[in-house]
């Protein structure tokens, strides 16, 4: 992203998120969106606290951003309701109350990191990957669920890809993993909803480098085709980042049950005059 436009994200500032207390999943390093979007919350505002698994926590430097941003760190397997209920009691105590947004920011596929074809896939490796990347969401809807821990008009946001409604086929499992997330979001978010006044959503980003998405087989090639398709352009993970801000702000209180876009209008292009012109060439 241009570094003026950066820095004005950077350097204006609505207080959307003064007084509100949350929990973001999958910060690892500068590149991540749950990282970029931990900045802008704090900027805007809200406090929170981190959380990731061990082994996570060892290859990047959440420790970094706990710093510049205030936050504790929480050490937690998104897939382990027990370590799921920890956090969770313990966030509560650092925050001093009930917790008014959640970010859900993980995924991965062992299939993809192993290079296994989505025709060819290792069912072990499947099952692993679709409880670290849905299931895990489930889990996490449940833990606030049944402790009531979020606020009344809290705001819970997982992250997809549209994978999960058209085919990529080097995407792989991932598309299976997101559209399960998906689902979840909206039967949980009916619950949610009508009996908390909670929101449950999650947002669809363009292919954006961060460490898993760059592991998906063709990924350079595919973000610079989004980028020829999509009228805006790709969303970088800052400008997801300051999407999800919004939908944890008390502006989208009536917003629940919904797969939101958050990639140039890639979402709504059938082909672009760029993309045709390259096949015009040949």
């Amino acid at each position: 992203m241009d570094e003026a436009i950066r820095g004005f994200y950077f350097n204006t500032m609505y207080n959307l998120l003064k007084g509100k207390k949350g929990i973001i999943f999958g910060a690892l390093d500068p590149n991540s969106i749950a990282w970029q979007t931990a900045e802008r919350v704090h900027q805007e505002g809200g406090i929170f606290v981190l959380t990731n698994v061990p082994a996570a926590m060892r290859l990047g430097s959440i420790d970094v951003l706990a710093k510049t941003t205030g936050a504790q760190v929480i050490a937690a397997d998104a897939t382990s309701v027990d370590d799921l209920e920890h956090l969770v009691d313990q966030a509560m105590e650092v925050l001093g109350g009930k917790i008014d947004f959640v970010l859900h920011s993980i995924g991965m596929s062992v299939n993809v990191r192993k290079g296994r074809h989505y025709t060819d896939q290792d069912y072990d490796f499947t099952q692993k990957g679709w409880e670290v990347s849905a299931l895990s969401f489930h889990k996490v809807l449940q833990v606030l669920y049944k402790k009531k821990a979020m606020n009344p008009w809290g705001s819970i946001v997982a992250l997809s890809y549209m994978a999960a409604q058209r085919v990529f086929p080097d995407y792989n499992d991932m598309a299976d993993n997101k559209a399960y997330l998906e689902s979840v979001a909206r039967s949980f978010g009916y619950f949610f909803g009508k009996e908390q006044q909670v929101r449950v959503n999650t947002i669809s980003q363009s292919p954006t480098p961060t460490r898993a998405g760059s592991g998906v087989k063709g990924f350079d090639e595919f973000i610079a085709f989004a980028e020829k398709m999509a009228p805006l352009g790709n969303a970088s993970a800052l400008d997801c980042a300051n999407y999800i801000v919004v939908m944890f702000s008390d502006l989208t209180r009536k917003i629940t049950l919904q797969n939101l876009y958050s990639d140039g209008g890639f979402s709504n292009i059938g082909v672009s005059q760029e993309v045709m012109k390259m096949f015009e060439k040949q």
